[in-house]
Order: C-alpha cells, then structure tokens, then sequence
C-alpha cells in the first residue's frame, strides 16, 4: 500500500487520515500531512489511485471514473489500520480530514467505522446518510459559488447530522470557489484558506485531544 506518512517529532495529540481530492497524492496533500505533524498531529494518507496523479480536471476525472469502488474502500481500510497500529498514536483518538472527492470518503468511513472516528473534517463535498451511529463530531467547509456541490446537498447533510444528535459545525466562505483551500488551484483564495485551517486546528484539538 502506497501512503504518505508525517510524525510530530515531540508530543502526538492524535492522528488523522487524510483523503485527498480527484487529484491523487499530490504534493498539496503531502505538505497538508507535514503541517498537521507540525501542530502534533501524525497524519496518513493513503493513495486512492495507485500512484497516478492528475493537474487537470481532464486526467482527474478520468482518474476517478477509473477508480473502483472496491479498490478505493480497500486502501482507505487499509490506511485506517496503519494509522491505528502506529506505535504513537496508543490512547490517542483518530479522524479523518477530506477534500471534495476525499471528503465523500470520509463521510462514508463515518459510517463504516462509526466507534473509530472521533472528528470528521470535510472540505467543498458532500454524502447522503443519515450517521445515528457514528461517534464522530463533524466539521464542514464549503465555497460561496460551487459547481460540484449542490447548496441543497449541504443542507440536507447539515440537517440529516443534525438530527442523528451529533456535533456540527458548517462554515461558508464569502467570494471562494471549489478547491479553494488548495494551495496549487487557480481557486485557491489565501484568506479563506487560513480561516479554514484554523477553524480545521481548533476543531481536531477540541475532537482528538
């Protein structure tokens, strides 16, 4: 299994899996995991695609249109229990951080795994489902102007997580478009992006520590 792995070098607050977006393992999602170990941290990310990795939406959309469905739910499995059997992360709490096509993973793993993850973090995606089960507590980023994700789709999910019970915190981002946390797409918007990221930090160190 092909992963990209970053460990704090002191003190681990808890460890997260990071699914990255129809782009594939590319160096954003590396350097993502490297800045989460910075602020304690391990983060995984396992490779979806099998080491192909997209610049355009072209290459990316076939690459997803490729992926299986059971090859792709195999190696987030799969880099679940990596991340679990990491020696550091003994006591710690786990969840997930997804971006778009990542994040309807993440989503899902919520409810494939409802006693594993504690923070679910997902950016600009969404998923049906109704989590009575899960005892995850759920962060989501969305853009202003979107046109992978329906505002409907967000409003049912917030409402549907909601009614299960669960902690939930939904953030919009004035004057953003898709993939705007994403530091190497014309989208990103470096305001917005940082605002992400603290309220990203704060969430995960309330959820995990």
């Amino acid at each position: 299994m092909n992963t990209y792995l970053a460990i704090p070098s002191s003190s681990v607050r808890g460890g997260i899996l990071v699914l990255h977006a129809w782009w594939g393992l590319n160096p954003f999602i590396k350097t993502l995991c490297d800045r989460f170990a910075g602020e304690g941290f391990v983060a995984l990310a396992p490779d979806l695609f099998h080491g192909h990795v997209a610049s355009e939406v072209k290459e990316a959309e076939k690459l997803r249109s490729q992926a299986r469905r059971e090859a792709v739910t195999g190696e987030i499995m799969a880099g679940l229990d990596a991340l679990q059997a990491i020696p550091q992360l003994k006591g710690h709490r786990i969840g997930s951080v997804g971006f778009s096509y990542g994040a309807y993973w993440g989503l899902w793993l919520a409810e494939e795994k409802p006693d594993t993850l504690a923070a679910t973090v997902f950016f600009y995606g969404t998923r049906n489902g109704e989590y009575p089960n899960t005892r995850s507590a759920f962060l989501g980023h969305f853009a202003e102007t979107d046109t992978y994700v329906a505002a409907s789709g967000v409003k049912r999910l917030e409402k549907n997580l909601k009614a299960a019970g669960k902690d939930v915190y939904f953030y919009t981002y004035p004057g953003t478009g898709h993939w705007f946390f994403e530091n190497d797409r014309e989208a990103y918007n470096p305001g917005a992006a940082e605002l992400a990221w603290r309220r990203t930090l704060g969430f995960l160190q309330r959820s995990l520590g």
